[in-house]
Protein backbone atom coordinates (compact mmCIF):
# COMPACT_ATOMS: atom_id res chain seq x y z
CA UNK A 1 0.00 0.00 0.00
CA UNK A 2 1.26 3.88 -0.20
CA UNK A 3 0.31 6.39 1.99
CA UNK A 4 -0.06 10.28 1.51
CA UNK A 5 0.70 12.33 4.56
CA UNK A 6 0.16 15.88 5.68
CA UNK A 7 1.69 16.88 9.04
CA UNK A 8 1.70 20.04 11.58
CA UNK A 9 1.95 20.86 14.85
CA UNK A 10 0.20 18.84 17.19
CA UNK A 11 -1.96 17.37 14.24
CA UNK A 12 -4.83 20.01 13.80
CA UNK A 13 -7.57 19.81 11.35
CA UNK A 14 -8.40 23.39 11.06
CA UNK A 15 -11.20 24.38 8.85
CA UNK A 16 -9.16 27.64 7.00
CA UNK A 17 -5.87 25.94 6.70
CA UNK A 18 -5.98 25.67 2.59
CA UNK A 19 -2.67 23.28 2.72
CA UNK A 20 -4.84 20.98 4.88
CA UNK A 21 -7.79 21.11 3.09
CA UNK A 22 -6.34 21.08 -0.09
CA UNK A 23 -4.29 17.68 0.87
CA UNK A 24 -7.53 16.22 2.41
CA UNK A 25 -9.26 16.73 -1.31
CA UNK A 26 -6.15 15.37 -3.03
CA UNK A 27 -6.21 12.32 -1.28
CA UNK A 28 -9.92 11.81 -1.63
CA UNK A 29 -10.28 13.36 -5.05
CA UNK A 30 -7.76 12.12 -7.10
CA UNK A 31 -6.30 9.25 -4.72
CA UNK A 32 -9.68 7.43 -4.10
CA UNK A 33 -7.91 6.92 -0.67
CA UNK A 34 -10.38 4.22 1.70
CA UNK A 35 -9.14 5.46 4.97
CA UNK A 36 -7.49 8.60 6.73
CA UNK A 37 -5.80 8.23 9.11
CA UNK A 38 -5.08 11.04 12.37
CA UNK A 39 -2.48 10.00 13.90
CA UNK A 40 -1.08 11.66 17.34
CA UNK A 41 2.07 10.63 19.55
CA UNK A 42 1.93 11.12 23.23
CA UNK A 43 4.25 13.32 24.36
CA UNK A 44 3.68 16.03 21.42
CA UNK A 45 5.43 19.21 21.99
CA UNK A 46 2.11 21.20 20.97
CA UNK A 47 0.11 19.71 23.07
CA UNK A 48 2.45 20.55 26.27
CA UNK A 49 3.23 24.05 25.09
CA UNK A 50 -0.28 25.08 24.87
CA UNK A 51 -0.87 23.77 28.48
CA UNK A 52 2.10 25.89 29.54
CA UNK A 53 0.16 29.34 28.97
CA UNK A 54 3.76 30.65 27.82
CA UNK A 55 3.43 33.21 25.22
CA UNK A 56 5.48 32.29 22.20
CA UNK A 57 4.40 34.49 19.32
CA UNK A 58 2.62 33.37 16.21
CA UNK A 59 1.91 29.24 16.75
CA UNK A 60 0.14 30.77 20.24
CA UNK A 61 -2.57 31.33 17.17
CA UNK A 62 -2.05 27.82 16.39
CA UNK A 63 -2.12 26.43 19.29
CA UNK A 64 -5.62 28.01 20.53
CA UNK A 65 -7.21 25.45 19.21
CA UNK A 66 -5.11 22.66 21.65
CA UNK A 67 -6.98 25.40 24.29
CA UNK A 68 -10.52 24.86 23.08
CA UNK A 69 -10.09 21.66 23.47
CA UNK A 70 -8.70 21.71 27.10
CA UNK A 71 -11.26 24.41 28.20
CA UNK A 72 -14.11 21.48 26.68
CA UNK A 73 -12.56 19.28 29.29
CA UNK A 74 -10.99 20.92 31.71
CA UNK A 75 -12.75 19.73 34.92
CA UNK A 76 -11.58 15.69 33.39
CA UNK A 77 -7.97 16.58 32.38
CA UNK A 78 -7.39 18.86 35.89
CA UNK A 79 -8.38 15.96 37.99
CA UNK A 80 -5.73 13.71 36.75
CA UNK A 81 -2.96 13.98 39.68
CA UNK A 82 0.11 14.10 37.41
CA UNK A 83 1.42 16.75 34.18
CA UNK A 84 1.95 14.00 32.33
CA UNK A 85 -1.34 12.45 32.52
CA UNK A 86 -2.53 15.42 31.67
CA UNK A 87 -1.14 16.09 28.49
CA UNK A 88 -1.89 12.28 27.25
CA UNK A 89 -5.26 12.69 28.18
CA UNK A 90 -5.59 16.23 26.00
CA UNK A 91 -3.06 14.69 23.13
CA UNK A 92 -6.26 11.78 23.26
CA UNK A 93 -8.95 14.34 23.52
CA UNK A 94 -7.12 16.46 20.39
CA UNK A 95 -6.83 13.13 17.89
CA UNK A 96 -10.82 12.31 18.65
CA UNK A 97 -11.40 16.10 17.89
CA UNK A 98 -9.42 15.99 14.82
CA UNK A 99 -11.34 12.96 13.54
CA UNK A 100 -14.29 15.04 13.96
CA UNK A 101 -12.70 17.93 12.21
CA UNK A 102 -12.26 15.48 9.13
CA UNK A 103 -15.41 14.11 9.35
CA UNK A 104 -17.14 17.61 9.08
CA UNK A 105 -15.41 18.94 5.94
CA UNK A 106 -17.20 18.92 2.78
CA UNK A 107 -14.81 16.95 1.29
CA UNK A 108 -15.29 14.12 3.00
CA UNK A 109 -19.19 14.23 3.51
CA UNK A 110 -19.64 14.66 -0.37
CA UNK A 111 -17.46 11.60 -0.64
CA UNK A 112 -19.73 10.00 1.25
CA UNK A 113 -22.62 11.11 -0.63
CA UNK A 114 -21.55 10.07 -3.62
CA UNK A 115 -20.62 6.25 -2.55
CA UNK A 116 -17.35 6.30 -1.36
CA UNK A 117 -16.22 3.80 0.97
CA UNK A 118 -14.59 6.31 3.20
CA UNK A 119 -13.13 5.57 7.14
CA UNK A 120 -11.59 8.07 9.22
CA UNK A 121 -9.49 6.62 12.36
CA UNK A 122 -7.77 8.02 15.26
CA UNK A 123 -4.65 7.07 16.25
CA UNK A 124 -1.61 7.36 19.09
CA UNK A 125 1.84 6.97 18.49
CA UNK A 126 3.55 6.40 21.71
CA UNK A 127 7.43 7.37 21.79
CA UNK A 128 7.69 5.05 25.06
CA UNK A 129 7.03 1.76 23.95
CA UNK A 130 6.96 2.08 19.77
CA UNK A 131 2.95 1.23 19.89
CA UNK A 132 0.44 2.86 17.71
CA UNK A 133 -2.72 2.65 19.93
CA UNK A 134 -6.39 2.75 17.91
CA UNK A 135 -8.94 5.25 19.57
CA UNK A 136 -12.36 4.17 19.63
CA UNK A 137 -13.65 6.80 17.50
CA UNK A 138 -13.76 5.68 13.57
CA UNK A 139 -16.36 7.67 11.52
CA UNK A 140 -17.64 5.53 8.51
CA UNK A 141 -20.30 8.20 7.06
CA UNK A 142 -22.30 11.46 7.14
CA UNK A 143 -25.10 10.18 9.56
CA UNK A 144 -22.46 9.66 12.16
CA UNK A 145 -21.52 13.53 12.23
CA UNK A 146 -23.61 15.64 14.33
CA UNK A 147 -26.39 17.10 12.19
CA UNK A 148 -25.61 20.71 11.90
CA UNK A 149 -22.03 19.71 10.29
CA UNK A 150 -23.76 17.81 8.20
CA UNK A 151 -24.09 19.29 4.08
CA UNK A 152 -26.39 19.24 2.06
CA UNK A 153 -25.10 18.66 -1.83
CA UNK A 154 -26.25 22.19 -3.60
CA UNK A 155 -29.14 21.54 -5.99
CA UNK A 156 -27.80 21.67 -9.88
CA UNK A 157 -30.75 22.77 -12.07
Amino acid sequence: GEMFVHRNIANLVVHTDFNCLSVLEYAVEILHVKHIIVCGHYGCGGVHAALENTQRGLIDNWLRHIKDIYEQHRSTIDALPSLVERENLLCELNVVAQVKHVSQTTIVQNAWQRGHALQVHGWLYSLRDGLVYELDDDVESDGEVDSKYRMKRPVVL
